[in-house]
């Protein structure tokens, strides 16, 4: 499997611009231009890509209030029962081609979280260029399989899951036709707290599984997506909304425009920062390096007088012999009249 995938125009992996995801969730909170007005922040935030979820709350869970569909604690969704999160979550159907045609008039891609078949089915319909795998459903085995099948790029984050559910999650992607896979690390909790994100994992299962690996990030901040592409980090996967003052179930941690584009500007540095490896002298270093210390003549010197602590010293500038001579300089004679400030070379030294 290759290291490095192309969705849309942009190819992804190693010595590649990092590819940036803006998560739209459930952000829009019902509303068909709040949805637009995002994608639009997405493109003024730096983004590559918007990112949608593809259920119904009917195709995800059933409407049930017993114990099992009810929302424990330790996420901000605590005491809501299932279908009644996802029935206000969720990104009506009827608006995802619209959004897909606002983005690519923006040269954004887009493309979407299906929860069953049905939702694999509209989204080829919609001719996605890509399909993304939760965390959640990193154990739907057929669902994986399906996706696969399209042959489509698939992006899959592996939160909660053991290193041997990921792997049985590549084994069954790669046997049903998936030739192009990226990995993203990720903590599912909301928020997740930077302490739990491992983000050493990153290089780790990009060697294990030979693929290109992200970061899905519930962080709040810039930071811990920005660490991630020091350590290799693909693919950043971050959520999006216009303000966290309009109350929806994911803007809580999910990052306001202004701060997205932070984000982005930081991860665009970073990238250009961690360059190649490299001994050679930066360009702008080079007119640093006359600073560097040299040998000077420190006291006025006469023809014959010799050559010794009292006389050279190793200083600033570099216009001298290097400081390393200062042995083999010592002892030996002036082979002329030598000014205090000058820079000793070799032509004085007899």
């Amino acid at each position: 499997m290759s290291k490095t995938i192309q969705i849309g125009d942009r190819c992804i992996g190693q010595n590649h611009k990092v590819y940036v995801v803006a998560e739209m969730s459930a952000n829009h909170c019902r509303s068909f231009e709040q949805a637009a007005d995002i994608i639009r922040a997405a493109k003024y935030a730096g983004a590559d890509a918007i990112k949608l979820q593809t259920y119904k709350p009917d195709t995800i869970t059933i409407d049930c209030n017993n114990e099992y569909f009810r929302i424990g604690k330790g996420t901000v969704w605590e005491g809501r029962t299932l279908y009644d999160l996802y029935k206000e979550a969720y990104t009506p159907w009827e608006w995802q081609p619209k959004l897909k045609k606002i983005a690519g008039e923006l040269t954004l891609d887009l493309f979407s979280t299906p929860f069953d078949n049905t939702a694999v089915d509209f989204l080829e319909q919609m001719a996605v260029p890509a399909y993304k795998i939760a965390s959640f459903e990193l154990v739907d085995i057929p669902l994986i399989q399906r996706v696969a099948q399209t042959g489509k790029p698939i992006i899959m984050s592996t939160g909660m899951a053991t290193l041997a559910e990921i792997d049985e999650a590549v084994k069954a992607a790669r046997e049903a036709g998936c030739k192009e896979l990226i990995l993203l690390k990720c903590t599912s909790a909301y928020p997740a707290d930077p302490g739990e994100m491992n983000l050493r994992t990153i290089p780790h299962m990009s060697e294990g599984f030979g693929v290109p690996v992200g970061l899905s990030d519930h962080t709040l901040g810039i930071a811990v997506p920005v660490a991630a592409v020091s350590l290799g980090a693909c693919v950043i996967e971050k959520h999006l909304t216009l303000s966290r003052s309009i109350s929806s179930p994911d803007s809580a941690f999910s990052l306001e425009p202004h701060e997205f584009k932070a984000m982005v500007e930081s991860i665009r540095i970073t990238e250009k920062a961690l360059g190649r490896v490299s001994y050679q002298v930066a360009n702008q270093e080079g007119a640093s390096r006359i600073f560097r210390r040299s040998l000077f003549v420190v006291n006025d010197m006469k023809e014959g007088d010799i050559f010794n602590q009292d006389n050279i010293r190793s200083i600033r500038p570099g216009y001298g012999l290097s400081p390393k001579c200062t042995g083999l300089v010592y002892g030996k004679i002036a082979k002329q009249d030598i000014k205090a400030g000058t820079p000793l070379n070799w032509n004085m030294v007899r």
